[in-house]
């Protein structure tokens, strides 16, 4: 009953005026330590979160077929307090999902942006235990990996959300098609290996970029970690490293990153070819 209530009067808010504007997203990437960082956040006096993580409305394609969509939805997910001073939502697909970028900008022009990136390798696996796990996968992860494109192909309409394991690791070519939209100053990337490794040092310079005053935690944040069945293998891994090597050189000129250890093992591969692209840009 509790929860129909609050459900109820959320759709009530949709109806109310709304005198503020969202600042900030955490736009990026799925399995690549956005629970972790939105977890934080949710801790700091300063920050209202939305009510709960992945609002999914940017990427909702039909929400945006017919002109101005009801910001009113998206709003009704905030209730800001006294002491809040900014407000802020994470939904990890905004990256990876083409048109949002550009709906982002048209709602707030000042949009302010987080993204976290992981050696995208293991984001690729991690995205596919997940999967398994929402027994929404039945193949295994090599046959996954080295069928995407057919099954993409294949898979209308859901196929960029379920089967994307490889394509939304290229991520110098996502994070280049934000830049199209929003100014540098406004897109703050950070390493999900410093997250874990120097959580307050990498949550300070989140404090800067969104203004806020810095907070010091407790303990590194271990969210919606789940065991493996099985490791990935070196086959898998260096397949691969080979799609991945060429979007990471770019992506470490584009953002000034040292991503050595994503390539750990691999360094011959740095003059690999291109990989492949089947996502929806």
């Amino acid at each position: 009953m509790a929860r129909l209530l609050w459900h109820v009067k959320r759709k009530l808010k949709e109806f109310l005026p709304f005198p503020y504007t969202v600042n900030f997203v955490i736009a990026g990437t799925q399995k690549g330590g956005t629970s972790a960082l939105d977890a934080y956040l949710r801790e700091h006096p300063q920050i209202c979160m939305a009510a709960k993580k992945e609002l999914h409305f940017f990427d909702r394609d039909a929400w945006f077929c017919h002109g101005r969509p009801n910001y009113a939805r998206y709003h009704s997910w905030f209730s800001p307090k006294p002491g809040h001073m900014i407000l802020g939502e994470s939904t990890p697909i905004y990256m990876y999902w083409a048109p949002a970028a550009k709906r982002i900008q048209r709602y707030n022009p000042d949009m302010k942006l987080l993204i976290v990136l992981r050696n995208p390798i293991d984001r690729a696996y991690s995205h596919w235990n997940m999967e398994c796990a929402r027994k929404r996968e039945s193949l295994p992860f090599w046959e996954a990996i080295t069928r995407e494109k057919e099954r993409c192909a294949e898979a209308q309409p859901r196929q960029h959300r379920i089967y994307s394991y490889v394509d939304r690791g290229f991520y110098a070519q996502q994070i280049q098609h934000l830049w199209r939209y929003f100014p540098k100053q406004q897109v703050l990337v950070i390493k999900n290996e410093d997250l874990r490794e120097s959580p307050n040092q990498t949550l300070s310079l989140v404090s800067d970029f969104l203004g806020i005053t810095p907070q010091v935690t407790a303990q590194v944040k271990n969210v919606h970690s789940r065991p493996y069945q099985s490791n990935i293998t070196d086959r898998e891994r260096e397949y691969l490293a080979h799609l991945y090597a060429p979007d990471i050189h770019l992506l470490e000129k584009s953002l000034g990153w040292d991503c050595s250890d994503w390539l750990k093992g691999v360094a011959k591969l740095r003059t690999a070819t291109p990989g492949f692209s089947a996502s929806p840009r």
